[in-house]
């Protein structure tokens, strides 16, 4: 079920306090505009897992619970409007039209999306968080002075798989790649983190099944692979959700399947219990009625930095929130174990990652033992050194 064109919800923190409270709570107005730019979906081959009508959103709005219960205290009022776009419709002026109305923005798009709406006039001097694409570029030579990245890029994912086969040893890769451009893109980000990590791939296929194999799984699947050369792990590159379920005990040779299946590099999993996380994933299933995902995850780290800022500046200009936020001083606890901060270089949250499986949490990462001089976190993903940004160089 495709969302309205156009979702207005403002919550806001009258309602949970008295008369007298109001007026102090209008001292620092907060507004935060959650911007989705909707998709029209391409048909998977199993309908088990649908994308919530509320993915991302949901993670957002949970966040804003939890920052108004600070809020109340201070005289910050936070509000948050969520607009989202048909696909058809003119995204960038829609954009423009609701920046005009509110300067911190949660962007869920694609990385087209968040550049048309990084180069609108209407934002500059906006602040904007990306927490839908882990597209490298935006992390490099696309970056935006403007855009900060919530959601893990796609080649920290990739490395934090490279560093658990390292310490496992599983040295003999083999991949499939699915047919979609996304998928191809997945692939080549795991070539690299593999070629950074002295990995290696055997052999590589491309998925071609173009019938519903469902029920012929135990027969097509095995035949499929039967001619990889003896492997540690089989990759596969996914990206869409589409067939990765079904190579997971039909392989020819019974090895670990891992990348979009199996074991997956996610920003968030549900598997994660400890460091306080079993608190989030109960708030959020309470609100939302389904688990966590890590697009959801992304949207309430963007809320709750906002908060932060918000609480140690006593402002909510944008320029002001930005300078904290890539400062020495800016720390989130994100309930990974570590807490988070911004690259000053390209805007990117350093996290770590989940390696998970359907039913347990297997480990985070940066793994022990892969060193950084500067930042342990900055193992996974670009680093300073790597990244064509310039635009947070001036």
């Amino acid at each position: 079920m495709r969302l309205r064109q156009k979702v207005r919800i403002a919550l806001c923190v009258g309602t949970l306090l008295g008369a007298g409270a109001v007026s102090a709570l209008a001292e620092v107005p907060v507004q935060i505009l959650y911007l989705r730019h909707e998709v029209d979906r391409p048909p998977v081959l199993s309908n088990l897992d649908p994308v919530p009508d509320d993915l991302g959103l949901a993670g957002a709005e949970v966040a804003l619970r939890d920052v108004q219960t600070t809020g109340a205290f201070l005289g910050h009022a936070y509000a948050l409007e969520a607009v989202s776009i048909a696909p058809e419709a003119d995204f960038a002026a829609e954009a423009a039209a609701a920046l005009t109305r509110v300067r911190l923005v949660l962007v869920d798009g694609s990385a087209d999306d968040l550049l048309a709406v990084a180069d609108l006039p209407a934002a500059q001097g906006a602040l904007l968080f990306n927490v839908a694409s882990g597209d490298g570029a935006l992390r490099s030579g696309s970056c935006r002075a403007n855009l900060l990245h919530m959601l893990p890029e796609d080649a920290a994912r990739a490395d934090a798989l490279m560093q658990f086969f390292v310490r496992r040893q599983w040295v003999r890769l083999v991949m499939i790649t699915g047919p979609s451009p996304e998928d191809r893109d997945w692939a080549e980000t795991l070539r690299r983190a593999a070629q950074k990590f002295g990995l290696s791939f055997l052999a590589e296929k491309e998925w071609t099944f173009d019938t519903d194999l469902r029920e012929s799984t135990m027969d097509e699947v095995p035949r499929f692979t039967q001619d990889f050369p003896d492997h540690d792990a089989l990759i596969v590159a996914d990206a869409r959700d589409d067939f990765g379920r079904y190579v997971e005990h039909n392989a020819w040779l019974p090895r670990p399947v891992a990348g979009s299946d199996g074991l997956m590099p996610l920003a968030w999993s549900p598997m994660i219990e400890a460091w306080g996380a079993v608190q989030l994933q109960n708030r959020f299933k309470d609100h939302a009625g389904r688990a966590m995902r890590s697009q959801d995850y992304a949207a309430w780290a963007a809320v709750r930095a906002i908060g932060e800022a918000v609480t140690r500046t006593g402002s909510a200009d944008p320029t002001a929130l930005r300078t904290f936020m890539l400062g020495p001083d800016f720390l989130l606890d994100g309930f990974k174990g570590r807490g988070l901060s911004f690259r000053p270089w390209n805007g990117q949250l350093r996290q770590p990652i989940a390696l998970a499986n359907a039913r347990a949490l297997v480990t985070l990462a940066p793994i022990e033992g892969f060193l950084h001089h500067r930042h342990e976190l900055d193992s996974l993903g670009l680093d300073e050194p790597e990244s064509q940004c310039q635009a947070f160089k001036e």
